[in-house]
């Protein structure tokens, strides 16, 4: 079974192509980690878990819930993270995952996707990102193949930077960054709702007809890339940008 959490689309892409590929149940993980819904899910096949990369390691609303989560039947596990540079030293930290929920780790895959992190990073044209995700289709068909075949997923070679980046940047990142408190909304909000609709962690509300923020945020960009009207920004940094959405899943 193919497991998911997609903010604007790269993942979800994924899941799918590789879900289509196995021939096996492709299942989105946002109703389970917004509901902190951990109920039982069995597998015969392998877990196949797909999610962005967040500072160099899986979302931590997503490790959580693998930590909880009661997942019956087949012991092995791939994960297939989509990343605009780099996954780091994600691997290691999944191990340690794996060994606690008794998991048979078979290892993760990098797969490179558009940039979605409109907070601190430059978001591509649709042009761009099709030109990107068109590059990213041979990884994506290379790893459904190892998985069919029950192969383990062969690991790069880790630099000390990539340790780095996975732990105690990770670390910092997080605490430093991973706040709501740069998001608003324009004048030309048209109190849709939709920002709601998609946050994982139940952080919006309208006041007055407005979307306000709350103090759990996991900076998937959703909200500020799903907006009909593109009226949210994340500080002064977002404005002028395209919006990202996975134009594969739109």
């Amino acid at each position: 079974m193919i497991l998911y959490f997609s903010g604007t689309g790269n993942s979800e892409y994924t899941a799918k192509r590789i879900g289509r590929e196995l021939r096996d149940e492709v299942l989105n993980l946002f109703e389970r980690i917004r509901n902190h819904d951990y109920s039982e899910i069995h597998s015969d096949s392998p877990w196949v878990v797909v999610v962005p990369t967040y500072a160099w390691r899986i979302p931590r609303i997503v490790q959580e819930w693998l930590e909880n989560a009661a997942l019956t039947g087949n012991r092995d596990i791939y994960f297939v993270m989509t990343c605009g540079g780099s996954i780091g030293n994600a691997g290691r930290y999944l191990e340690k995952l794996c060994a606690a929920r008794k998991f048979h780790y078979l290892g993760c895959a990098q797969i490179k996707m558009p940039e979605n992190y409109i907070a601190m990073f430059s978001t591509p044209t649709q042009k761009e990102a099709l030109d990107i995700i068109q590059r990213s289709e041979a990884v994506i068909d290379k790893t459904a193949l190892t998985i069919k075949r029950g192969e383990p997923i062969p690991q790069p070679a880790l630099t000390a930077q990539d340790k780095i980046n996975s732990g105690i940047i990770n670390d910092i990142f997080y605490p430093a960054f991973v706040h709501a408190k740069k998001f608003s909304a324009a004048d030309t909000c048209i109190s849709c709702g939709k920002c709601i609709k998609v946050c994982p962690l139940n952080n919006i509300r309208l006041e007055a007809g407005k979307p306000v923020w709350g103090k759990n945020c996991t900076h998937c960009m959703a909200c500020i890339c799903r907006c009909p009207a593109e009226a949210i920004e994340y500080g002064k940094h977002s404005k002028g940008m395209p919006r990202y959405v996975c134009p594969k899943t739109m």
